[in-house]
């Protein structure tokens, strides 16, 4: 054969090969993506609100008689039960000022008796007409001078007793005691600088404003008490449950908001006072909500929406109405049914119609983002 004849024949082949090559169609590679299905089911009615704890009780211990400090009884810082005993003031003072008012009090009540039996003898006499009335009327007016005097002593002594039971400084309240501003040999004055603050921290409360919308919801009549949560800051993932224990009796004109608090048994004393906390409210349980993984809710110009994943693995972009979020779930009022399934990692590769490889959340952890 010929040159140009083998030539000819290997264009020939060349020409039947491409034209077969074109007639194959392209193969379009398929996006991997992360699904989840629609779910019904109860979903809580939360308001998320930020807050600050506050002690249920707060008492600054003040003297109520002043003197030389000579006794501390406890350490800043300490638990102490009601009634215990903080500070001892020097009491001899006060054991001195009671010895003399109780002298005092048997002097007068003496006199007040010789004074109302010479009155008995001097009305007796009277009756005889062996006395004059002046003289009468003296008696009368020195008993019931020295009877007052004795009563005025017996007032004296309950106040000296008061005085010497207050040199001895107790706790108003159980609590956790703060900062001590006085120490042994000081002297203080009485109805001064607080010595110590407690506050009560089990249990302990939480402050927190609702909207005036939310007020007819907080107010509907219930046979329980509402749910509150706080998660401290510094232990975001622990949810503290309490309990709804007050709510104000107007909305704040300025805010428009009201002011509430909930109550925490708080044992382990993770709520501490002063310090900024998330809050909870739970209002009601919605039953047979439609709910997806929040991740699967892209916004954009035209609303939300989600890809759903048909049956032959092509993915549709469906306009969906969210209600509310609830922690990592989205509440879709409209645009899904329960059992539908959406994407939840991946969105950003896909568009209306192309066909996705669906991967599980662990292989697409360990595979990274690459198709």
């Amino acid at each position: 054969m010929s040159r140009v004849a083998v030539a000819a024949a290997l264009l020939g082949a060349a020409i039947m090969g491409a034209g077969c090559s074109a007639s194959q169609p392209r193969r379009t590679p398929r996006v991997p993506i992360v699904v989840a299905r629609a779910e019904a089911r109860t979903v809580p009615y939360e308001i998320e609100a930020t807050g600050t704890v506050e002690p249920l009780e707060s008492a600054a211990v003040t003297a109520q008689v002043g003197g030389l400090v000579t006794r501390v009884a406890f350490r800043e810082g300490d638990e102490v039960g009601a009634s215990r005993v903080l500070f001892q003031i020097d009491p001899r003072p006060f054991e001195a000022a009671l010895a003399k008012s109780l002298a005092e009090l048997a002097r007068d009540r003496a006199q007040a008796q010789n004074a109302e039996l010479d009155l008995k003898r001097a009305e007796a006499l009277a009756a005889q007409q062996l006395i004059a009335p002046g003289d009468l009327d003296q008696k009368r007016s020195a008993a019931e001078a020295l009877s007052s005097q004795a009563r005025a002593d017996s007032a004296a002594v309950a106040a000296a007793r008061l005085d010497l039971s207050h040199a001895t400084i107790r706790a108003p309240i159980a609590g956790k005691t703060g900062n001590v501003s006085v120490h042994v040999g000081d002297l203080v004055k009485a109805n001064d600088t607080p010595l110590v603050t407690i506050n009560q921290i089990r249990p302990i409360r939480v402050r927190f404003t609702v909207t005036q919308a939310d007020l007819p919801e907080v107010r509907r009549p219930r046979d329980h008490p509402l749910t509150v949560e706080a998660a401290p800051a510094d232990r975001d993932s622990l949810w503290v449950e309490g309990r709804l224990a007050f709510v104000d009796n107007a909305v704040d004109p300025s805010s428009g908001t009201l002011l509430l608090k909930g109550e925490f048994p708080n044992r382990d004393g993770a709520l501490w006072p002063g310090a900024f906390v998330r809050v909870r409210l739970r209002l009601y349980e919605q039953s047979g909500a439609t709910v997806v993984p929040a991740v699967a809710v892209t916004n954009s110009q035209n609303g939300p929406y989600c890809f759903v994943v048909k049956p032959d693995t092509t993915v549709e972009a469906r306009p969906v109405e969210v209600a509310r979020t609830w922690r990592d779930l989205a509440v879709v009022a409209s645009g899904l049914k329960p059992g539908e399934i959406v994407v939840t990692d991946g969105q950003l590769r896909l568009a209306p119609g192309m066909k996705a490889l669906i991967r599980t959340a662990s292989a697409a952890r360990s595979q990274g983002d690459d198709p």
